[in-house]
């Protein structure tokens, strides 16, 4: 069996061929330019630089025409010929992203930015294919796609129309065509016509190969003389080009179109009124089903008409008749070149513009599948949403169009694409806005959707405020209950908790859970979800035994909803009951159901439902790996810890500073902590509190993360001998734990674990009145917060029977540490690291901070 890079490699057809366009049978002339872009695709590289050119030139002049043909003509030469238009930003990177399956690249579904990094990195390497073309047609700026181009050993072919890639790469210039080509192509496409005649309709269309091909239609079609054309062209041609000369293509064109436009508007006026539609589409391939649509939405004459579908099919055959419109049979579209919908759009008066790009708006929003939060609905909203921005959908003021427009929005966050989603909010958002107002119901839809995106960006302090006026506003124009307000307020408490704001985020979602549960049902995602936002708040409150009921009862419910276990979101549910039994102190039930939920998500990567680098994945990953370290198996560890950091790091959706890499990196340097790797522990944290300092300001966690900083800089300082790193970590701790009794009070479980390790970190700089006064106020705590059996309370009690040693109070001490000893091994086992460190009597016990997902 071959394997994916042994395909394509002998000289046949290419392995991936993606999205390029029908080969044009009537390809005429340009040898030479074929032969010099081939000679130059082929020559000497250094396979660390991709080989680029550039074809430039006015448009009409056939340079989309020619990469095609050159993709057609040398594809035994490549692995790969992958296609991407890149004269819609909203298309160009998911495009080239689509790539990442069919190079066999493991990538979470949605994830654009993760896909496009892994596909960009596969063509640098080379695997599995050395041998690659990316084509892209009809680029604007090269700085639109100079982070697109991958340096390796294939090819890179840009088509464009702007005179600036000439300075950029090497370029080729298309000009129109020879005159031998010219009558060669007329030959071929009109064969009865004589040479002067041929000559004669060349020069009066000035060579350009599209005015030659809309004439071509045109006479064979009518069966018009070239005599009658010129007379038609020359008249016609001066009214329209007087009128409304194009800028950037030259004059034969619009007067050769004009007159074709004029032959299907006299026999066929439905071709015409279809022509009219498509002029308001984009210029990218429509599905023809989508215009036939409009027998069901429209209620004007033309949607009676669509009625009949044979009328439609011969209106559509006029049109490519006339080569007005090029059909794809094979993919079922239907598509208009960019100045044909120019043309026809500039000779509408302003009410019948409106009537057609009405009737657009309109088509869109008929095949809105409604579900963006689908993946199935993906490429359903992929292949829409290339129209949508053409047909200036925004500014349509319908609500199923508005709903639409929300809907791409809602696809876009969910593929990762952070960065069009935030441009098509902003532009919509303005448009409503000025239509509608600030308060209208779908501007403060959209408005929350721009939070989420920029909470996504990791932009927290952003997306509160929007959050936070919005939610206000539509309290007041919608309902406290009403259904979205609800499911708004949601992410309410998310934007406190990144404010560190954690009993106040308890507070909101208690209140939010009994209203979803009031409007909703008990049986509804949003009111799950709600739930689910809930169980944090309580973990963050140090209330585990809560968050693992109420978690687990949403397991219960979400299965049951569902019917079935092997869904992302009831997986996801089970990793966050080992978070809570791990948190609530029950390590081996803990380890035992991250393990359960580590089988579901590895089923669900193997279906391919979940990639392996989706974030539930990772998340789950992380913690499994506190799970394995908490019950001592700590190289196994760190070998995930590892592993998933390097995962987060790569992804360019989160990125070295986002909250989840934060996380997991706090993870790897608590596992290098408890590997005893301290140097290396100690540079990531240190790293990493600047980080969180950077991104979140004086939160908790910031401050927390601190205590595990000082933590190893105590047990380095302890081991070389270094009393300035136990002083330097005794000043973390003073700090941290005065920060987070400030912010959370004195009871909460982070301040406990900074004040328990100031007390060990007082204790090795000889201190140890302040040691044991803090380990006596703690302990009490511990044991009212946690229990007397969960590992942190036992680790306090170590800790002060430590001190009554030191004090030589050994009666104290002995009780004590047999007590401690006995819950120990009943707890966590005979053979536990911390068992084993507590029965030497004077041994301190660290506990360390590992962020919960805020």
């Amino acid at each position: 069996m071959t394997t994916i890079a042994e395909r394509g490699t002998g000289g046949g057809v290419p392995a991936i061929w993606g999205n390029v366009p029908q080969r044009n049978r009537n390809f005429t002339g340009r040898e030479t330019l074929l032969e010099r872009l081939r000679d130059q695709m082929s020559g000497d590289q250094d396979v660390t630089a991709v080989l680029q050119q550039a074809l430039q030139g006015l448009g009409g002049v056939g340079k989309t025409q020619l990469a095609i043909e050159y993709a057609y003509r040398f594809s035994s030469s490549y692995d790969i010929v992958w296609w991407v238009s890149a004269d819609q930003s909203v298309l160009l990177r998911s495009s080239l992203a689509a790539l990442a399956p069919r190079l066999g690249l493991s990538v979470a579904p949605g994830r654009v930015e993760d896909a496009l990094a892994a596909v960009l990195d596969a063509l640098r390497r080379g695997e599995p294919y050395k041998r690659w073309l990316l084509i892209f047609d009809n680029a604007d700026q090269p700085e639109a796609i100079r982070d697109l181009i991958p340096n390796g050993p294939g090819h890179v072919l840009v088509t464009s129309r702007n005179h600036r890639w000439k300075g950029v790469t090497e370029t080729i210039e298309v000009d129109v065509f020879s005159r031998a080509e010219s009558l060669d192509f007329l030959r071929k496409r009109v064969p009865d016509i004589d040479e002067t005649a041929a000559t004669q309709l060349a020069d009066e269309l000035g060579d350009l190969p599209i005015a030659l091909e809309q004439a071509a239609a045109l006479q064979v079609e009518s069966g018009m003389s070239v005599g009658d054309y010129l007379d038609l062209l020359h008249d016609a041609g001066s009214r329209l080009l007087g009128e409304n000369k194009p800028t950037d293509y030259p004059v034969p064109v619009a007067a050769a179109w004009s007159l074709s436009m004029a032959q299907v508007r006299k026999h066929m006026p439905l071709a015409m009124d279809l022509l009219r539609r498509c002029a308001y589409f984009g210029p990218e391939p429509i599905p023809r089903d989508l215009l036939t649509r409009g027998r069901y939405v429209l209620t004007s004459p033309f949607g009676e008409a669509l009625r009949d579908p044979l009328t439609v099919s011969r209106g559509m055959r006029e049109l490519g008749r006339y080569a007005l419109a090029r059909m794809d049979n094979s993919r079922g579209t239907i598509q208009v070149h960019r100045l044909i919908q120019r043309l026809v759009r500039d000779e509408l008066t302003p009410d019948e513009a409106n009537e057609m790009q009405h009737d657009v708006h309109l088509l869109l929003a008929s095949v809105d599948p409604l579900d963006p939060d689908e993946p199935n609905t993906w490429s359903s909203y992929a292949e829409l949403i290339v129209h949508v921005g053409p047909s200036d959908a925004a500014r349509c003021t319908h609500p199923d169009v508005r709903r639409l427009i929300r809907h791409l929005a809602r696809y876009l966050y969910n593929v990762g694409d952070y960065t069009n989603c935030m441009r098509e909010i902003d532009f919509a958002l303005k448009q409503w806005e000025t239509d509608s107002g600030e308060d209208d119901a779908d501007v403060l839809r959209l408005r929350n959707q721009k939070a989420d995106v920029l909470w996504a960006l990791g932009q927290y302090p952003e997306a509160y405020e929007i959050r936070k006026l919005n939610v206000e506003h539509e309290a007041t124009v919608l309902g406290e209950n009403h259904e979205e307000t609800l499911q708004d307020l949601n992410g309410r408490g998310a934007d406190l908790r990144a404010r560190g704001e954690f009993a106040q985020a308890l507070i909101l979602d208690q209140d939010s859970l009994d209203r979803h549960r009031q409007v909703f049902g008990r049986d509804h995602t949003a009111t799950f979800n709600a739930a689910n936002n809930l169980a944090v708040d309580f973990a963050l409150n140090g209330r585990y035994k809560e968050a693992l009921r109420l978690d687990e009862q949403t397991y219960e419910e979400r299965r049951d909803f569902y019917g079935r276990d092997d869904v992302p979101i009831v997986a996801f549910t089970l990793n966050s009951i080992a978070r809570d039994y791990r948190q609530a102190g029950h390590h081996s039930e803990a380890l035992e159901r991250a393990r359960v939920a580590n089988n579901a998500f590895e089923d669900l990567v193997r279906q391919r439902i979940l990639y392996p680098d989706h974030a539930w994945v990772l998340l789950q990953t992380r913690n499994y790996s506190i799970a394995l370290r908490t019950v001592g198996e700590v190289h196994a560890a760190l070998q995930l810890a590892r592993t998933v950091y390097a995962d987060y790091q790569r992804s360019r959706s989160s990125g070295p500073r986002h909250p989840d890499t934060l996380a997991a990196a706090v993870t790897l340097g608590n596992a290098l902590r408890s590997a005893e790797q301290y140097q290396e522990a100690e540079e990531l944290i240190e790293e990493t509190v600047e980080r969180y300092r950077a991104v979140l300001g004086d939160h908790p966690y910031t401050h927390a993360c601190a205590v595990n900083l000082a933590i190893v800089r105590r047990y380095l300082g302890v081991q070389s001998s270094q009393p300035g790193l136990v002083d330097n970590a005794r000043g973390l701790l003073e700090e941290a734990q005065a920060a987070l009794t400030r912010l959370l009070g004195d009871q909460h479980h982070y301040t406990l674990t900074a004040a328990n390790a100031l007390a060990t970190t007082c204790s090795a700089s000889a201190d140890i009145d302040r040691a044991y006064q803090l380990d006596a106020e703690v302990l009490p705590k511990f044991r009212d917060l946690l229990g007397d059996e969960h590992p942190h309370t036992l680790a306090a009690a170590t800790n002060l029977a430590v001190d009554l040693r030191v004090l030589d109070r050994i009666g104290e001490a002995d009780e004590l540490l047999t007590a401690t000893l006995e819950i120990y091994r009943r707890t966590l086992g005979s053979d536990h690291p911390e068992t084993l460190a507590a029965e030497t009597g004077t041994e301190r016990i660290a506990v360390d901070f590992d962020p919960t997902p805020i």
